[in-house]
């Protein structure tokens, strides 16, 4: 069994390797943003995370989705229907939920193959 972490914190690792799957921590943009610029600054770091554990957004397994207010829905998929490799969509959930500090407007978890 193989067991890789990346970015490792006190709390938590930002992404963690085993075997060929790689999971990321929920990523986040600057709480100063708006709701286009957080999505965009989220899917950069997951990228970089993913890049890091030896994979890309082609391989995306699943992505679960948090907005604070659902009346972002629309703005936000504008930002990750342009990011997201179109011939690879993963499976997708996204939901509203109070997020860490209330300037957070998107977080997003990512599942990866290696």
């Amino acid at each position: 069994m193989s067991i890789e972490r990346f970015d490792i914190g006190s709390r938590m690792s930002q992404a963690v390797k085993h075997n060929q799957t790689i999971y990321l921590a929920g990523q986040v943009g600057s709480p100063k943003g708006t709701i286009k610029e957080q999505t965009k600054e989220a899917l950069e770091k997951v990228e970089k995370l993913l890049a890091a554990a030896g994979s890309e957004k082609s391989k995306i397994l699943q992505a679960t989705i948090w907005l604070a207010s659902m009346n972002d829905f629309d703005a936000m998929n504008e930002v990750y229907d342009a990011w997201i490799d179109p011939n690879n969509p993963p499976a997708r959930a996204c939901g509203e939920a109070k997020l860490a500090a209330p300037e957070y407007l998107f977080e997003i978890i990512v599942v990866a193959a290696a």
